[in-house]
């Protein structure tokens, strides 16, 4: 055996994957998690020890488990965000940071702009109202020439930007490196974080959360959306303030809040997720046949890398 590899991602210990045979065919012994669900700390001290490499989901990261990890060489996320680590203590232990980057790009990205069709035309509700025997029908709003923020434009927020823009919204982007995404400006616009706040119809999140740990959209920055906005949250739950936004829905200030994320997965309290005007999915964003796919093979080629020895060059 070359090790042990510890995974813990819900979507590789719901069942097998085809990419971890590579980990055995390379000779290494691979452990899981409980199933399809986010470790806990104590689970993590006890399964890491004598573990070389780990492929990672979003599960939080504390110092105490590495400490444990004695053995262990490199992370290697099956995803982007790294805020769920400890990312000093990691740099201290030498034990190296892999991620997927890009690899589950247009599976969130594509869920993001079905959670603003679903806003803007109250589909949940009506769903839910015919399979009660109701008939409801509120009227909803169109896409097309709305002002869509798109904040932060890293590979997520840039697919989003581009679809958006092709289905012919207004995207108007906030990022403080501003990438080429390829888009004239027809369509689309580089503004600063308060105009895309006054401006937005729609607001969609893809950012990493700032270094004080504090939302970007907090009570103040909510209050100053536009009557009726939209707030659409794929990336992180700590990027805005619930009951900020639990006050403006009922107040009728938002007209609606769709996330994939919360602080507790699931969460334990329901009083956000159950608002009538709010649309609530389980962290499914990257989890597609696609995504999970190719953001595995990836996270697969960097523990391999990092671990297997160096092919011996014999000269003679």
């Amino acid at each position: 055996m070359s090790g042990r590899i510890l995974i813990t991602p819900r979507s590789l210990t719901s069942g097998p994957h085809p990419q971890v045979e590579r980990l055995h065919a390379a000779g290494f012994e691979v452990i899981t998690c409980k199933p399809n669900a986010l470790p806990t700390e104590d689970e993590l001290v006890a399964l890491l020890p004598g573990c070389v490499g780990w492929l990672a989901g979003i599960e939080p990261v504390s110092p105490k488990v590495i400490l444990a990890a004695q053995d262990l060489r490199i992370i290697s996320r099956n995803g982007t965000g790294i805020d769920n680590l400890p990312l000093d203590v990691l740099q201290k232990r030498g034990i190296k940071v892999a991620i997927a980057g890009g690899a589950n790009a247009v599976g969130v990205a594509e869920l993001t702009v079905a959670l603003i069709f679903s806003a803007l035309r109250h589909i949940p509700q009506a769903d839910f109202g015919i399979k009660t025997g109701a008939w409801p029908r509120r009227r909803g709003r169109e896409l097309r020439d709305r002002n869509v923020a798109v904040i932060g434009c890293g590979s997520v927020g840039s697919e989003v930007a581009r679809m958006l823009s092709y289905l012919g919204a207004r995207v108007l982007a906030n990022d403080p490196l501003r990438p080429d995404i390829g888009l004239g400006p027809d369509k689309f616009h580089w503004v600063d974080l308060p105009t895309a706040l006054r401006e937005a119809d729609v607001l969609t999140l893809h950012c990493p959360l700032l270094p004080d740990g504090k939302p970007i959209l907090d009570r103040a920055a909510i209050t100053g959306l536009r009557r009726s906005a939209i707030i659409v949250n794929t990336a992180r739950a700590g990027l805005v303030d619930e009951a900020a936004v639990l006050a403006a829905l009922r107040t009728g200030h938002l007209e609606g809040y769709a996330t994939d994320v919360f602080e507790q997965e699931p969460p334990m309290d329901l009083t956000l997720a159950e608002h009538p005007r709010v649309i609530a999915t389980s962290h499914i964003g990257g989890f597609t046949d696609e995504s999970v796919d190719r953001a595995t093979s990836i996270a697969i080629d960097s523990l391999l890398a990092e671990l297997q020895p160096a092919p011996q060059v014999h000269v003679g």
